[in-house]
């Protein structure tokens, strides 16, 4: 499976083991690819670390691919990529950091739940089952895959408009246009549909375990205009987290919507989640 590199998953666990340096694994969410966090990992690895930014299955290298084949994107469920990370990581010779933004803020937290990470930060992550608020900006941000019934099974890419609103509604207009061109890309369906039943099904894999003792330190970071994952839905999974005993912290980003990781501030979220990790990894 290749990434945004060029790289393959297993040259970057190579990689890693390689350096003997402790490793740090990205994990992005829906509508993104791994090149989303080309300028984190500089960034990490600049203080110490080496990183891997694995795609989920079947991810293609560049944006103009993924928009040229969309359909590869379909079909992908929580519990197949979060089984994927845990297969990468459990590949690594030293537990890792890991950082993961909207559905991958989601998956971090899986990870952890299974005691595979040393250090979690989730930035703006999807809501697991127990997690309750949804608020209108949320179901609205979600509605041009959730519709749709038939979009379960399709890959779903957003318009400029729905963009706009979901992840770049903090930024300028230019801003918004250039983060649309250069980072958005179809998205699986199946995972939203998930993530809006998993309160209903007992048998959801949108599911974390919050009590596991070996979870780890975890850190959430809320954007403050974040539509598509409000600080209700952040705090929600904060509540429920804290009831660990590791350490559970929550920071709120000003004037932050969704696309904090990638738009011109993505270096102070950064820096936020670098001094973090720096505590414990």
């Amino acid at each position: 499976m290749a990434v945004s590199t060029g790289i393959t998953t297993a040259d970057q666990v190579e990689k890693a083991n390689s350096t003997g340096l402790n490793p740090i694994v990205f994990i992005h969410g829906l509508w993104l690819l791994p090149s989303s966090w080309d300028r984190w990992t500089a960034v990490f690895e600049e203080a110490g670390y080496t990183t891997l930014k694995p795609g989920w299955p079947d991810d293609p290298e560049t944006v103009a691919e993924a928009k040229a084949h969309p359909e590869v994107f379909a079909h992908k469920t929580v519990g197949q990529v979060a089984d994927h990370y845990s297969d990468v990581i459990g590949k690594l010779k030293k537990k890792p950091a890991v950082i993961g933004h909207s559905f991958g803020g989601l998956l971090a937290q899986i990870v952890a739940g299974r005691g595979l990470s040393a250090a979690t930060v989730a930035i703006d992550p999807a809501p697991f089952r127990g997690v309750l608020p949804l608020p209108l900006s949320a179901l609205k941000s979600a509605s041009p895959v959730l519709g749709n019934p038939a979009n379960i099974n399709r890959a779903v890419p957003l318009t400029y408009e729905q963009f706009r609103y979901a992840f770049a509604n903090a930024v300028s207009e230019d801003e918004a246009k250039e983060l649309y061109e250069s980072f958005a890309v179809p998205a699986s369906g199946k995972p939203l549909f998930q993530a809006a039943t998993a309160n209903l099904n007992p048998w959801t894999e949108v599911k974390v375990d919050t009590t596991n003792a070996d979870r780890g330190p975890l850190l959430f970071i809320s954007g403050e205009k974040d539509n598509t994952v409000p600080w209700a839905i952040t705090n929600a999974s904060y509540k429920r987290q804290k009831r660990n005993q590791g350490v559970t912290e929550i920071v709120e980003m000003p004037n932050r919507g969704h696309a904090l990781v990638i738009d011109s501030g993505w270096r102070e979220v950064a820096d936020k989640t670098l001094a973090f990790v720096q505590r414990f990894v």
